[in-house]
């Protein structure tokens, strides 16, 4: 069935007989076409990742002094900003994911149109610019860069050996956005930017180590899925380690307890993620975010700002 075909309210019927895929198919099917418009919209937006990143600026922004008001600002720019990738990618790519049969994606099993989310992807870009700049020229400028970079990614970079550039630039940039929304535009401590690069690597490979096979099939040739499943997975621990490596070393001082437990993580991840992961296909992705965690955890207790 492709995405412009209609179905009934009450969904399509799978003919007696039919094999156990069809019907899981027609199911699905079904359950989309019960969405509730907003409900499908909202869902078109990618919210885990949106709002797994906007709380994450909203923390940095709090940890970093800058207070409730600058916070709130600061996150709501952020938000903006994602809800604008996320619908911006579900558009783009509707046709392709209907062609390729992938499930659960709003745009393109016809429970909402890309016409609408396209036009809600412009909406919240459009509030995005002016709330990016009330934190700050410099501070808007960097996050509408790597806005811009995400768009960039959806529309171009995604599918070539370039897919993993707006990832390591805009999470490298988030928080140099946040130091530079603090009073008197602070430059950012050159770790926590180096950090973010690096964990904004490690989050690419494990976004789309799961899904390398299905986006082969709809034509995505990003850099992940030019090195295979078995060579990401390999790969996924690195950034990560190396990112723990520049949150520990980095500031001045001492080591602290903290970072050098998270060290001691990051290292075993890197080895034991892969050789679990021949057997437990979900090692990788699982060690991977125990180590991201603990570095989000050492860059909120490190700050983002010079002093």
């Amino acid at each position: 069935m492709d995405a412009t075909d209609r179905v009934s309210p009450a969904g399509p019927a799978a003919p007696e007989g039919a094999p156990a895929a069809a019907r899981t198919a027609v199911a699905h099917e079904a359950a989309a076409s019960r969405r509730l418009p907003g409900t499908a919209l909202a869902l078109a937006c990618h919210p885990g990742p949106a709002l797994a990143v906007t709380a994450l600026a909203c923390a940095l922004a709090l940890g970093s002094g800058l207070g409730g008001p600058r916070s709130a600002l600061v996150t709501a720019a952020v938000l903006t900003g994602q809800l604008s990738v996320g619908w911006c990618n579900d558009a783009y790519d509707a046709r392709r994911d209907a062609r390729a049969g992938r499930r659960g994606k709003p745009a393109s099993d016809g429970t909402v149109g890309p016409g609408a989310v396209w036009a809600a992807a412009g909406v919240a870009l459009a509030l995005c610019v002016p709330l990016s700049f009330a934190c700050g020229t410099l501070a808007g400028t960097v996050h509408l860069a790597a806005v811009g970079g995400a768009w960039l990614y959806n529309v171009r970079l995604k599918a070539t050996a370039l897919s993993w550039l707006p990832y390591v630039t805009g999470f490298g940039a988030l928080p140099a956005a946040v130091a530079l929304s603090l009073p008197g535009a602070p430059w950012p401590r050159w770790w926590t930017v180096t950090a973010g690069a690096l964990l904004g690597l490690g989050a690419h490979l494990a976004d789309t180590l799961p899904d390398i096979a299905a986006d082969r099939a709809a034509g995505i040739s990003g850099l992940p899925h030019r090195l295979g499943t078995a060579t990401t997975r390999l790969l996924l621990p690195l950034p990560l380690l190396a990112a723990t490596a520049v949150l520990t070393f980095g500031p001045p001082g001492p080591v602290t307890a903290g970072g050098g437990a998270a060290l001691l993580l990051a290292g075993a991840t890197a080895v034991v993620s892969p050789v679990l992961g021949r057997r437990w296909r979900k090692a990788a992705l699982g060690g991977a975010v125990a180590v991201a965690v603990a570095d989000l955890a050492l860059l909120l207790f490190r700050g983002v700002a010079a002093a």
